[in-house]
């Protein structure tokens, strides 16, 4: 659906009340929002390589770029940071995101590669921020800190290490925010490569995207089973999320740094935004930063 192809997009969020899709390039430093309607895409370019983005409840969006959080102030493209962590790690970036039940954003971040495919080990973290921009940190020795979500009953927080290529699950506390005793819910199998984004649906199941094989996965909390499998013509999936008419729609962000000049060939949709429908579930709306 979105065919201006992003070298790294990551983190796509519906937002009702503009009725479009938001989302990040990370690579190209900029934050998006496509309208179904117009089919326009429009941009806001960033110092930094942005992780993620999320709604906040006055409006606008808050961000994580390099080692910040930050808010976006659309109409005036206005960045406001409002913390730095990781002072001591000049090679880290802050990854995927998303908002808690309560309004608080979880972000995390991980080592940039110092060449292909080589990166420093369990450099990265996970942090919570809260309303009034205190932050405290919920992980360490993470090494990609990824695709988050929490059950529908709030009492279980889920959270990908895409390089210990599995989702675990935490009891969550929806009254702090911590997050305790994490468990192995599944491990993905060989074909499905590496997790990266995830989103959970209206029966409490969970959708994770598969990078470098083409492909999301539906997985059972409750078992640990994958459920369904639903494959997409690019192999760079990097993230998902429920959006359009009730969530009846998922959306799938996808990248094409990372392959080469024949892969390309092969991949003319790589680095595009893809949307499936006819899924028989939806998803629910996303939360808000309370502040």
């Amino acid at each position: 659906v979105v065919k201006e192809k992003n070298r790294m997009g990551e983190c796509p969020v519906w937002e009702e009340r503009e009725g479009a899709l938001i989302y990040v390039d990370i690579n190209s430093q900029k934050v998006c929002r496509w309208s179904p309607l117009t089919n326009e895409v429009q941009s806001v370019s960033v110092d930094a390589r942005v992780g993620s983005v999320a709604l906040r409840q006055c409006g606008g969006y808050v961000i994580t770029l390099g080692t910040r959080f930050a808010f976006l102030d659309w109409d005036t493209q206005a960045i406001t940071t409002i913390l730095e962590v990781e002072h001591d790690k000049p090679n880290n970036r802050f990854n995927d995101g998303k908002v808690d039940p309560k309004g608080r954003f979880f972000a995390g971040t991980m080592a940039e590669e110092t060449a292909p495919g080589v990166r420093a080990r369990r450099q990265g973290a996970l942090y919570t921020l809260f309303p009034d921009h205190s932050v405290i940190k919920q992980l360490d020795q993470v090494d990609i800190s990824n695709g988050l979500d929490w059950s529908l009953d709030h009492r279980t927080f889920f959270h990908i290490d895409s390089l210990a290529y599995a989702v675990h699950a935490f009891s969550y506390d929806v009254h702090t925010g911590k997050i305790a005793c994490p468990k192995l819910l599944y491990h993905l199998e060989k074909e499905e490569k590496m997790p990266d984004g995830m989103c959970i649906d209206a029966e409490g199941k969970l959708w994770v995207a598969c990078i470098d094989a083409g492909r999301v996965i539906r997985i059972d909390p409750e078992t640990g089973k994958r459920i369904q499998t639903v494959r997409l013509p690019a192999s760079r999936i990097t993230s998902c999320c429920f959006g359009g008419k009730e969530y009846s729609e998922m959306y799938v962000t996808s990248a094409y740094d990372g392959l080469d000049e024949a892969t390309l060939a092969k991949e003319p949709q790589a680095g595009e935004i893809f949307k499936i429908t006819g899924l028989g579930v939806k998803g629910i709306p996303q939360n808000f930063f309370a502040a």
